[in-house]
């Protein structure tokens, strides 16, 4: 099946709950609604009951989000393998940068070994050729 994939969006409100020393939002909640923002990109195209994250690549900050602040993660699967995944997910927030980064997810069945998916991505825009690019080098 090839697909070219529209992106998934999901939102997120800064608590005080959320933020670390310096008032800001602390690092690991921003990675928990990152992997999550991933993972509902690749249960969109396979059952969620059969994927599992192997690998955060990376997750670059750019800006803070402080209290009160409405994350916005876009997130979208640019590569696929036999039973691999990569998602890639950027973080907003007022309208700016706030992170980026890639995702690895496996597709695998329900002893936990991987299986193929049959999940070819075919990117038409240049934007998204650029990001399957980059995935491949990870």
């Amino acid at each position: 099946m090839e697909l070219d994939v529209t992106p998934l969006i999901i939102h997120h409100l800064v608590k005080s709950e959320d933020l670390n020393h310096h008032g800001t939002l602390f690092a690991g909640r921003s990675a928990e609604w990152f992997v999550e923002s991933g993972f509902i990109a690749a249960a969109s195209l396979l059952p969620p009951k059969n994927i599992v994250c192997l690998k955060i690549h990376g997750m670059t900050f750019t800006k803070p989000a402080r209290s009160g602040d409405i994350v916005r993660f876009e997130s979208k699967i640019v590569l696929t393998g036999r039973s691999r995944l990569i998602a890639y997910v950027e973080a907003t927030a007022k309208g700016q940068y706030l992170a980026e980064g890639f995702l690895t997810f496996v597709h695998v069945n329900d002893t936990g070994q991987s299986q193929p998916h049959g999940i070819v991505i075919t990117p038409t825009r240049p934007a998204d050729i650029a990001l399957q690019d980059k995935a491949k080098s990870l």
